[in-house]
């Protein structure tokens, strides 16, 4: 069974001042396929510690799938918190969801993702849109 850890990346979210829909909407696609999964759900502000000391605190997961936090945005700093933590920078993933998002979206085309792995655990960068989480969703 895969162990996957899906982090949201979002001040609003965090505070409770909406709930938080594309963090479950990963959960939903990925316990409706054929995956044995186990998917665990975290909310962080958008604050390099705090997303840094969640993805640390997860690494031993097969896969950590954050949400959130990779506009153009001042806060958005999850892709920088992502790649300080990996050993290795996995380009393909975030290349090929960029390139099909594209197809979709222009705004595809804005998106600083990243994907890498730390020890044996995959960190994979998603948006924070409920349509763009479950169009990559489906990618990967």
């Amino acid at each position: 069974m895969l162990k996957i850890a899906v982090i949201t990346a979002s001040d609003r979210a965090y505070k409770g001042e909406y709930k938080d829909l594309s963090g479950p909407k990963i959960k939903e696609i990925i316990d409706n396929s054929n995956i044995d999964a186990e998917v665990s759900l975290f909310i962080v502000p958008d604050e390099k510690e705090k997303i840094k000391k969640m993805i640390k605190k997860k690494i031993g997961v097969d896969y950590i799938i954050t949400t959130g936090g990779t506009g153009i945005s001042p806060r958005d700093v999850t892709p920088e918190v992502t790649e300080s933590i990996c050993t290795r920078e996995l380009p393909g993933i975030s290349e090929m969801l960029r390139m099909e998002s594209y197809k979709e979206t222009k705004n595809a085309l804005f998106s600083r993702a990243f994907s890498g792995v730390k020890d044996n655990t995959i960190i994979i960068n998603f948006p924070g849109s409920v349509k763009a989480v479950a169009f990559c969703t489906k990618l990967v």
